[in-house]
């Protein structure tokens, strides 16, 4: 397909165009690719090459993303296009989101999904909601933004699985049609960002408040790799920041296992999460879970009276209790995404 013309960029002299979509804030010359790889200068126009042209389209629980206090035990449609703007060596997605159209080839076989169909596929599939996700959402925007209006006015919700690190313009271009959001807050050093990721850690934290701050519902994962961010002092940075912004926000405490280009550490210890997962209690976040280690810590508890309110298996709701986002026993309120949509049937 031809490309579409991008959404959130300023033409300059010369035919430079300078990119707002992203923290990178690329300034590109005749015919450069930003640093996503998928985003072009053509004649002093910036283009998309990745409108409408899905790399992955899949059914999944919302609980994968993982959105626990979204809409839990809903099915999601999941899509995504090539491309990143992040280099992380630990990437576990890392032969679609490190795929570029800058480096001459994309290397792997995009298909045309049209807006319309993914919202046709997500109605037909019984989907509450669609999912922007597996790659960085960010940089597939003007794709996102166009299909999210449409199941918005369809009556399906929408969410990002991002990296944390568009722009305070982008997240006010799409607030009215983002419902949620799960940012992924992979350390709480800026050196550590620098190296591992090519990026830089305020402008996740800043996106994660925006966020907050325009009504979109946000849950936070943080991968925890031996060695690299599971530090007590890093753990509580993070927790306390989070907390700091909102106490109900959720906190998933994700288990690493070697992948990519990251292969000289080892699967996160079970005591490492644990201990994580006491860190942001103590700091006083009201939810935190345990990721990639079933059977530990997915389900979600009143943080008044500690009655698990919604039970889980896995990626599965097994038994959800609440009475109105309600705790049954107490009536604390469960903080969430919890009514249920009602989209138009084909």
């Amino acid at each position: 397909m031809p490309p579409r013309e991008a959404m959130l960029y300023i033409r300059q002299e010369g035919n430079r165009v300078a990119c707002r979509l992203c923290a990178h804030r690329c300034l590109l010359g005749e015919g450069q690719f930003g640093l996503c790889g998928v985003r072009q200068n053509l004649d002093g126009v910036l283009y998309s090459h990745v409108y409408e042209e899905a790399i992955a389209a899949h059914i999944d629980p919302i609980e994968k993303k993982p959105l626990y206090h979204f809409l839990p035990g809903s099915r999601s449609l999941s899509i995504a296009t090539i491309g990143c703007n992040f280099r992380c060596p630990f990437c576990q997605n890392w032969e679609i989101s490190q795929t570029r159209l800058s480096d001459g080839k994309s290397g792997i076989q995009s298909r045309h999904l049209p807006v319309k169909e993914v919202v046709r596929q997500a109605l037909l599939s019984d989907c509450e909601s669609i999912s922007y996700t597996y790659t960085e959402p960010t940089i597939f925007f003007e794709y996102a933004y166009e299909t999210a209006r449409l199941a918005k006015e369809s009556g399906l919700k929408n969410n990002f699985v991002t990296n944390g690190y568009m722009t305070a313009e982008a997240l006010e271009e799409i607030k009215p049609y983002l419902d949620a959001a799960n940012v992924d807050l992979k350390f709480f050093r800026d050196e550590s960002y620098q190296k591992m990721c090519k990026a830089r850690l305020q402008p996740v934290l800043d996106s994660i408040q925006k966020m907050r701050d325009l009504g979109i519902w946000v849950e936070v994962t943080t991968l925890v790799i031996p060695e690299l961010n599971d530090s007590e002092e890093e753990l509580r940075g993070i927790a306390r920041f989070l907390a700091g912004v909102d106490r109900d926000i959720p906190w998933h405490l994700s288990r690493f296992h070697p992948d990519y280009k990251y292969l000289k550490s080892v699967n996160t210890p079970l005591a490492t999460l644990k201990r994580a997962r006491e860190i942001g209690q103590a700091e006083g976040l009201r939810y935190v879970y345990l990721g990639n280690v079933w059977g530990e810590g997915e389900d979600t508890h009143c943080p008044q009276c500690g009655t698990a309110v919604i039970r889980r298996e896995g990626l599965w709701v097994k038994s959800n209790l609440l009475e109105d986002g309600h705790c049954p026993k107490c009536g604390q309120t469960i903080a969430g995404i919890f009514t249920r949509s009602l989209p138009f049937r084909f």
